[in-house]
């Protein structure tokens, strides 16, 4: 989803297999090119920026593979370099079946200095549920964006968010749902600052109030960063999230990350791994978890076609589930 309510609930930010909430389409996290940490070594010797607040553990969780479950068929198409739709039908026996539509619209070379970053993205599904992203860069350093989220004919979430980039900071400031009837809003504020070229200090500050309610979570945050891999901490009153990113050559990644939540009193030791396999046009994703769930997803470039087959299988040893998909990229 993205929103600042899954911040608001603790350090853990992951959907983990056989959860019973549906699967999360592809824009409910920020855009990559959006959350990326610019991570490079300046050449005038000054600190780089940190990068996004959201992207402290991305180099970890990308080595993770992303639950498939059922039968997916995602179709791609270009319709102009800077208009792009895809129509994803996906059939499962645990979640509803259904299917979805996606649209960008991108940003021109001329615009941007990101030469993808999409502007303006949409997606709706058989339910009628509207995912909806405004992506704007008002200036070099300052960027903004709009979310709004409903389920069904319901609003579930609405939220604006304003980002500024400097030489050597990040700072960013996110209302969600704001209601004047009902006295409530969710603020959020992040802040990173590079201390060092390879060490980014920083924290972020959410705040709720609502009629029955008011209250504050700060969470403080620490990265330090070598040219193969990444540790990083977040750590506050709503828990610990803990990982580290290892690259051990060009076909093998491995991350470990520990999560602890105080509101669920549960704590979550996860390992997993990606190889890439050039010569074959394939890529494995694995994982195993202190909670007995083991999984992996093979990813086969079909060349000459233009096509990807995804295969993935989820097994919960002490829940006795398991969890099979196949899915056919096309584009």
């Amino acid at each position: 989803m993205g929103s600042v309510l899954a911040l608001s609930s603790g350090p853990s930010h992951h959907k983990w297999p056989f959860s019973t909430e549906p699967p999360p389409s592809r824009w409910n996290a920020h855009p990559a090119h959006w959350d990326r940490p610019p991570r490079w070594e300046r050449r005038d010797g000054r600190l780089p920026n940190p990068g996004s607040f959201h992207s402290l553990h991305r180099s970890c969780k990308d080595v993770f593979p992303h639950q498939i479950e059922g039968v997916k068929m995602i179709v791609n198409k270009t319709l102009s370099s800077f208009f792009k739709v895809s129509h994803t039908l996906h059939l499962s026996a645990v979640s509803p079946s259904c299917y979805r539509f996606h649209v960008e619209h991108l940003q021109s070379d001329d615009y941007s200095k990101d030469k993808d970053a999409p502007a303006l993205i949409g997606e709706m599904d058989s339910s009628g549920s509207l995912n909806a992203h405004a992506l704007l860069h008002l200036s070099e350093h300052v960027r903004a964006r709009t979310v709004f989220q409903t389920q069904q004919s319901q609003f579930v979430t609405w939220q604006f968010e304003t980002e500024y980039r400097g030489s050597d900071f990040t700072a960013a400031v996110t209302v969600a749902n704001p209601d004047i009837l009902k006295e409530s809003v969710i603020l959020v504020a992040h802040f990173l600052q590079s201390v060092s070229s390879g060490l980014v200090l920083g924290g972020e500050l959410v705040y709720h109030r609502g009629r029955a309610e008011e209250g504050g979570i700060l969470t403080l945050a620490g990265q330090y960063s070598r040219p193969n891999w990444v540790v990083t901490l977040n750590a506050g009153k709503g828990g610990a999230h803990a990982s580290y990113y290892h690259r051990a050559n060009k076909q093998i990644q491995v991350g470990v990350e520990f999560e602890a939540s105080t509101r669920t009193q549960e704590t979550t030791t996860s390992f997993g791994y990606q190889m890439e396999l050039p010569e074959a046009n394939m890529v494995f994703r694995g994982m195993i978890n202190s909670r007995c769930i083991i999984g992996g997803v093979l990813e086969k470039r079909l060349t000459p076609l233009p096509a990807t087959l995804i295969m993935g299988a989820f097994v919960n040893h002490r829940g006795d589930k398991l969890q099979v998909g196949l899915g056919v990229n096309v584009g």
